[in-house]
């Protein structure tokens, strides 16, 4: 039974329509009723001894009410609402509403319920009975009541009475209810429909046969006991096993359902709030999961982690008080509403408690177990207005906070790796990939004809391979090229790349994205070769590729059908894939090599990579990231950095590519390191494959000059740049819009022309992004 000072607890702010209404209902009641009550007193002595017995036990009756959990102010089972409605259909209404009185008033004083709780039920119960007398009055004087036999009317007439008895308590409490807690009517209307019916519905239709009884003998109507008792245990069985399914069986805490519950009633009342502007319109969902649960579960078993559940149930309700509501989800997995926040800062300070609760191991005979816990907070209704959105996104930065270290973590947005916006991203890239070149244009060739132009669907967007070249230091000679995706949205613009790797590298679109990016890259190298420009290609592929031979197949396969060497294709892996799973990308790599396929460790110096990797894996080549070549001239622990990688690889026999070389002073410290190969814009922009061999007609290879860098003209090879992207000038570093960047990015990257977003390009003599080349990956290579 729901304490009676919650029962009785009126909000502040709610308190003036509430008990207006409840004053609107007392006095309705009294004007219908008054009538009725007048003429009682004449009519007392004309009662039979059967109304008397009724009276005694409807009083009785409701000396033990039965209240369903839940918020209804009628919710409580009134048995004695069988006997009352006999009496107004055998006696009258004003002998009913007496009776009725009397007892609401006994089951009032035993639950303690307010004197303005008694009296508003006391008001609807009058009401209703008054309202089912005036439908009876409507109609023919029923027959059984002078002792008749019944007949179809009147078994009419009482079920339109009981109807409207039924619609005057139902409405009069969910309004009631409405206007105390707040939310939307027509839901609370519907909440509790088919319980109230049913066990209305139940009471009700006893009374025409007991006034039947009654006529009959008075000795009868005790027999209705039974069935009252009978739908008396039914409403309890039926509570009860509403309460079984809103409880975790294991800790006795909400479960799920009931907290969906609570967030759907909360929601509604806190929108109410906020269009008030109160300032406790915030409300909270917090996602807490034991950080390491599995490690006793695997090393204790499940009896002991059962135990331990419990106990961080009990440690958890010590500190989660109301009305915030604690509920287990399943696992591991706790969660927390906590209503009426000021803000942001609030949410975080209880989140911040519940995570100091979990500090202290927990004592399972006499081992001191340490779990700790890492919390997810989602703010309503800045991060959602309803259970599934709310939930999702505490989701989302629990595993933030997982992820960090941290105990603590509100959602973010670019956090989110499966926001709606991405999700629609992603589908407009596969289908991008489905019906635009690649792959599409590759099964119209045949084996004498050019590729027939594939029609592009309205939405697809444009999905092109875009290439920067790769020129040998010492020599100025072009020896190969890096491919880059590049992604032009039909309605975002260029998308960055590093949305595309968010949303495509862990999903089945990743495949689809290589397979388009290996058939480009190799088809475009066939038609160099055809045109006399031999040249070797260097793509990107993710983790997800690494894990499976299928990659190695179809390079194989792609090889074969256009007669290309194997060397004139080289693939780059991140030491973040490497080390994803070394042992199932070791074989892979294995099988490439024996193939001929070159392999190269991309952004060399960022990873996590050992020197045992190193040796074993069958590489070809490192690349030192541009983090470290774009600082190397005014850093000088960059530039140490930088040869002692150059000395590291040389001593294993590797190639060394250098990233990201924007001007001359680089250039040259590259050349005096013993640098082999380069890239970057002081060679040349990543372009479409229809201009690169225009670009590789007007390339003049860099040479030393004694003069400043600055005295002397550019390269011509770089008449072709952007206006706003010009060459970075000598000793100082890339402009952007006419304005010098910061030397560094956030996080200790230097910015650079190669890192610049995509946002505002809208040609293709645009620069591509660096971010993402061949195909978008996994791990670093979204921070480049």
């Amino acid at each position: 039974m729901e304490p009676a000072s919650l029962r009785n607890l009126v909000p502040p702010d709610r308190a003036v329509p509430f008990l207006g209404f409840v004053w609107a209902v007392i006095l309705g009641a009294a004007t219908a009723s008054a009538g009725a009550l007048l003429a009682l007193p004449g009519q007392v002595t004309a009662l039979p001894i059967s109304f008397w017995v009724m009276a005694v036990l409807a009083v009785l009756i409701d000396a033990r009410p039965f209240t369903p959990s839940g918020r209804r102010l009628g919710a409580a089972i009134l048995a004695s609402v069988c006997l009352t409605f006999a009496i107004m259909l055998g006696w009258g209404l004003g002998p009913a509403i007496v009776v009725q009185a009397a007892a609401v008033a006994v089951s009032g004083a035993r639950m303690r319920s307010s004197i303005w709780r008694t009296g508003f039920n006391i008001a609807q119960h009058a009401l209703a009975l008054a309202a089912a007398a005036a439908v009876l009055a409507a109609g023919p004087e029923l027959a059984f009541r002078a002792g008749g036999n019944p007949s179809w009317t009147d078994v009419l007439a009482v079920v339109a009475a009981g109807a409207a008895w039924f619609a005057v308590t139902y409405g009069t409490v969910t309004t009631a209810v409405w206007l105390r807690f707040g939310g939307r009517w027509p839901v609370m209307f519907v909440s509790g429909l088919g319980f109230e019916v049913l066990s209305a519905g139940s009471l009700l239709f006893l009374s025409p046969l007991l006034v039947v009884a009654a006529h009959l003998s008075a000795a009868l109507i005790p027999l209705i006991l039974l069935p009252l008792y009978a739908v008396y245990r039914m409403a309890r069985l039926s509570t009860a096993h509403e309460k079984i399914s809103r409880l975790d069986p294991l800790t006795g805490l909400a479960n799920r359902k009931a907290l969906l519950a609570e967030v759907a009633d909360q929601a509604a009342a806190h929108a109410e709030r906020a269009a008030r502007g109160g300032p406790d319109r915030h409300m909270a969902l917090l996602l807490l999961d034991l950080d390491r649960f599995k490690r006793v579960n695997d090393a204790l078993g499940h009896a002991v982690g059962d135990r331990l559940l419990t106990e961080v149930a009990k440690r958890l309700a010590t500190v989660v008080e109301a009305p915030a509501v604690l509920a287990r989800l399943g696992g591991d997995e706790f969660a927390v509403l906590a209503p009426r926040l000021a803000d942001v800062a609030a949410a975080r300070r209880t989140a911040a408690v519940i995570a100091e609760a979990l500090d202290e191991p927990v004592l399972l005979d006499g081992l001191p177990l340490d779990i700790g816990g890492s919390i997810g907070v989602a703010i309503y209704p800045e991060h959602g207005t309803d259970f599934e959105t709310l939930m999702r996104h505490a989701d989302v930065a629990m595993y933030e906070a997982k992820q960090r270290g941290d105990a603590v973590s509100v959602y973010a947005p670019e956090a989110d790796h499966n926001s709606p916006e991405r999700l629609s991203l992603l589908g407009d890239l596969r289908t991008a990939l489905e019906v635009t070149g690649g792959v599409a244009a590759y099964l119209q060739r045949d084996a004498d004809s050019e590729v027939t132009d594939v029609p592009q669907l309205p939405g697809a967007g444009e999905i092109r391979m875009y290439y920067q070249p790769q020129v040998a230091i010492d020599t100025g000679e072009v020896v190969g090229v890096e491919a880059l995706l590049r992604w032009r949205h039909p309605e975002r613009g260029m998308v960055h790349p590093e949305e595309l790797i968010k949303a495509a590298e862990h999903t089945a679109v990743m495949r689809l994205l290589t397979r388009r990016v290996i058939d480009d890259v190799i088809e475009q190298l066939a038609r160099w070769r055809d045109e006399g420009l031999p040249m070797r290609a260097a793509l990107n592929v993710s983790v997800r590729d690494l894990h499976t031979g299928d990659i190695v197949d179809q390079i194989e396969d792609r090889l074969a059908r256009y007669g290309l060497p194997a060397d004139r294709l080289q693939l780059e892996i991140t030491e973040s894939a490497l080390m994803a799973d070394p042992r199932r990308v070791l074989v892979t790599l294995s099988r490439l090599a024996r193939l001929g396929i070159a392999i190269a460790l991309d952004d060399f110096g960022t990873g996590y990579s050992s020197m045992q990797h190193l040796r074993r894996l069958p590489l070809s080549e490192v690349k030192i990231d541009r983090s470290f070549v774009l600082g190397m001239v005014e850093d000088g622990d960059d530039a140490a950095i930088v040869k002692s990688m150059i000395e590291l690889a040389g001593a294993l026999g590797l190639r060394v590519v250098a990233e990201g070389v924007e001007d001359e002073r680089t250039w040259r410290m590259l050349r005096a390191a013993g640098c082999h190969v380069a890239q970057g814009w002081f060679y040349g922009r990543p372009m479409p494959a229809e201009e690169f061999g225009v670009w590789l007609s007007r390339y003049r290879p860099p040479v030393l000059h004694d003069a400043r860098p600055e005295d002397r003209p550019l390269n011509d090879a770089r008449t072709d740049v952007h206006p706003e992207e010009k060459p970075a000038e000598p000793g100082s570093f890339p402009r952007r819009n006419g304005r010098r960047t910061n030397r560094r990015a956030e996080g200790g990257v230097p910015e650079s022309r190669g890192e610049s977003t995509l946002e505002g390009l809208d040609d293709d003599s645009a620069p591509a992004a660096r971010g993402i080349r061949g195909v978008a990956r996994a791990g670093a290579e979204g921070d480049k």
